[in-house]
């Protein structure tokens, strides 16, 4: 009995000059939280804790940090040991999925001593609003490799444009000095006069992302939606055509209006068509294309690289807007970007072992093979086509780009 009651004693004991050490200093640990001033959407985004002490004395922490509800993350908990007046540096990533306002608040941090009989709760208030934009982050990957002439390092292919770098102006009879590469020998032998070919500096062209917000790009992938797959991706390109001395445009389309930024080619200009791209968002109602047809006569004034990100799930569903789309293909470069579905493209390599997986997967090989015919039947029109799997949209969409501008398409 004696025991026990020395033993309560020495409890309490304890615990009191545990409190007192504790709870003795006001503010004993300080958190500051460092972020960029925007989310990349899609991307993994560092947020840094640096957490300081005051106690005089080593302490356990548990840091809880109240993240935005758009992660649903509730276990969320960082532990460290921190000498007396030691400051560390913790290191965590987000991945935002959505686009809009992300709100952060208060750190919670739970400091115990070396005799761990009482934890002390602080509460720093470090609440802050964050925007998630559309993927800077994969923008400025593709800008550096674009910059350095190193796309093929990310995958995206090497296209050797062969000619000139100027556009045909006329043919005119050769005089001294003219570059003999020019000669032009079919007019030669014609005229009997060595005649050359006379070039034009290539003028920029218009490249307009055009992308569908109706109930077809609200579909998930890994978390985002294809709507979000292909805002990140007109920025990519957005970006990689203004460092091509192209125009660079933004058009969008619903089922009743039509928005568009114009074509411009100043560096700045990757700003607005930033902001144009970060509320964005798509409804339940199938998009008008007769109203896309008339917004590209009234927004673009020259024959333009149109890339148009929409979803065809079925045959049908394509040949309803045909007619559209070959009217579009008439006055422009028309590039019909579309997703695989990539759960039925795992599907088709499952083995099959019941009557009910033959059954699904004889569903999904009718759908696979109704996307190919898609594609034969835009290209049989005329209309380019790009038929990819969501993750590799941005490669796809690029590789387009640049062969087409290799071809002299555009």
């Amino acid at each position: 009995m004696a025991f026990a009651q020395l033993a309560v004693l020495a409890i309490f004991s304890l615990s009191l000059i545990d409190l007192y050490i504790l709870f003795r200093i006001k503010d004993p640990v300080d958190v500051q939280r460092m972020m960029t001033q925007r989310l990349s959407n899609g991307d993994d985004n560092k947020i840094q804790l640096t957490i300081e002490s005051y106690y005089p004395f080593e302490v356990t922490l548990d840091i809880i940090d109240e993240i935005p509800f758009q992660f649903q993350v509730r276990d969320f908990e960082l532990g460290l040991t921190l000498k007396p007046g030691q400051k560390k540096t913790l290191t965590y990533e987000l991945r935002p999925t959505e686009r809009g306002e992300y709100h952060f608040g208060a750190v919670h941090i739970y400091s115990r001593s070396s005799i761990g009989l009482i934890t002390r709760r602080s509460r720093i208030d470090l609440a802050t609003m964050v925007p998630v934009y559309p993927s800077f982050i994969q923008m400025r990957k593709f800008e550096m490799y674009a910059i350095s002439n190193r796309l093929t390092d990310l995958g995206i292919k090497k296209i050797r444009r062969i000619g000139h770098t100027m556009e045909f102006d006329q043919i005119k009879e050769y005089v001294r000095g003219d570059d003999v590469r020019s000669i032009n020998w079919k007019a030669t032998a014609r005229s009997q006069n060595l005649m050359v070919n006379q070039y034009q500096d290539e003028r920029s062209q218009q490249v307009v992302n055009v992308i569908d917000m109706g109930r077809v790009m609200k579909m998930p992938f890994d978390k985002l939606s294809l709507l979000d797959y292909a805002i990140n991706t007109s920025l990519v390109i957005s970006n990689i055509a203004l460092i091509k001395d192209d125009k660079a445009g933004l058009l969008t389309f619903t089922n009743n209006r039509v928005t568009a930024v114009r074509p411009e080619k100043r560096r700045t200009h990757i700003q607005r068509i930033q902001e144009a791209l970060y509320n964005l968002d798509t409804n339940f109602l199938e998009s008008n294309y007769e109203r896309l047809l008339v917004g590209l006569k009234t927004h673009l004034n020259q024959r333009s690289l149109v890339l148009l990100y929409t979803n065809f799930e079925t045959l049908s569903g394509m040949k309803r807007q045909l007619p559209y789309l070959q009217q579009i293909a008439k006055d422009h470069l028309l590039v019909v970007v579309f997703f695989e579905n990539t759960e039925l493209t795992g599907l088709l390599k499952e083995e099959s072992n019941t009557i009910s997986d033959i059954y699904v997967k004889t569903v999904a090989e009718q759908f696979d093979y109704e996307k190919r015919q898609i594609v034969k039947d835009l290209n049989q029109r005329g209309i380019h086509s790009i038929l990819t799997p969501p993750k590799e949209l941005s490669v796809n969409a690029i590789n387009k780009y640049l062969e087409l501008k290799a071809r002299g398409l555009i």
